[in-house]
């Protein structure tokens, strides 16, 4: 039981710290154009954080992501070890790129942190190669779908505006971009949360597994995902919101002002564009990088605007730490899982 409490407390430490690291990529361009100050767009995100469980229960009707991230290790090899040691990793890494101010994916940390362990556990038979492919691709497809949205969408609107004042259409556009960063702030609780509930679901069910469930209270009995209590959503969904209150200036400066100036009318393209891929991968029940998908946002606009804008060397070094977050994860909580297993934890 003390070591599923510990698993479950790291798994929302994580959530929190998944806030504040990725609270960057929901309010860093409603702050650079001065929409809203800094505490008030944390206030602003956080609180679409914690409306995207309702959202996803009330409207959607699950949590289908979730789901996607407790099938990336087959249910016989997840152990609370191979879950503790996932997490320990995951949060290391996401503390150390957000030292460095580099905008990675947590999402990806926490399944190259689960995957690891369970390979060094098991063996690279622990581990669903179809799920994780799919996982992996979206590396490459999320940031993409997000540049393209965001081109055509800035197009369209260049067109549609193209007769209007310029200091009118800001004005304009700094009210709508209040909306665009509300919607992708949704769209980011929707996603980032489920994945932590993914992990405390397998957590439960492992933990299940070992014990008589009679001796255990209602709200911690679990023998598959689809048992899940409301407490377990309710607290990731409040711990990412939490965490996006605690902020994180070190990305906001990356995402708002290094990869490409934003102007208020870039910024609704930018943030538009960011929340619907985010939904349609919720659609798609594919876990995904809000990370990846916003800088993608940010580049089309700024190729839009023209090629040299977009400050491709910057882009190049984030390329470069989401290409390693998996492997460095997976790598870091193998180790990590050899410590516990010579420990006793095992």
């Amino acid at each position: 039981m003390t070591l599923l409490i510990i698993v479950i407390l790291l798994a929302v430490v994580f959530d929190m710290i998944n806030g504040f690291h990725d609270a960057a990529n929901a309010i860093s361009m409603i702050v650079s154009t001065r929409v809203l100050t800094p505490l008030q767009a944390v206030l602003w995100a956080a609180a679409f954080n914690f409306v995207a469980f309702f959202f996803a229960k009330f409207i959607i009707g699950e949590f289908g992501i979730a789901n996607t991230v407790a099938k990336t290790v087959w249910e016989q090899y997840i152990t609370l070890p191979v879950i503790l040691s996932g997490l320990i990793a995951a949060i290391t890494w996401n503390l150390l790129t957000w030292r460095l101010g580099i905008p990675s994916s947590s999402s990806h940390t926490l399944i190259g942190g689960f995957a690891g362990a369970a390979i060094c556990a098991a063996g690279f038979q622990a581990i669903h190669t179809a799920v994780i492919i799919r996982i992996a691709a979206f590396i490459v497809l999320a940031p993409l779908i997000g540049l393209l949205f965001s081109a055509f969408i800035t197009i369209c609107v260049q067109w549609a505006f193209r007769k209007t004042n310029v200091r009118r259409a800001d004005r304009i556009f700094r009210r709508v971009q209040l909306v665009a960063s509300g919607l992708f702030s949704l769209g980011h609780g929707l996603n980032d949360s489920q994945k932590v509930m993914g992990i405390i679901g397998v957590a439960l069910i492992s933990f299940n597994a070992t014990v008589d469930p009679s001796y255990l209270p209602h709200w911690l009995r679990m023998s598959q995902m689809s048992q899940m209590h409301d407490w377990v959503p309710l607290c990731c969904f409040s711990a990412i919101a939490i965490g996006t209150m605690m902020g994180g200036w070190r990305i906001v400066k990356t995402m708002g002002s290094k990869i490409t100036k934003i102007t208020s009318v870039e910024g609704v393209c930018a943030e538009t564009a960011g929340a619907l891929t985010l939904f349609l991968t919720e659609i798609l029940k594919i876990p995904v990088s809000t990370t990846h998908t916003i800088t993608g946002a940010v580049m089309g606009v700024g190729a839009v605007k023209r090629f040299s804008a977009v400050r491709w060397g910057v882009t190049i070094h984030l390329l470069w730490a989401w290409i390693l977050t998996i492997p460095v994860s997976a790598l870091l909580a193998a180790l990590i899982y050899l410590i516990a297993s010579a420990a006793g934890f095992n």
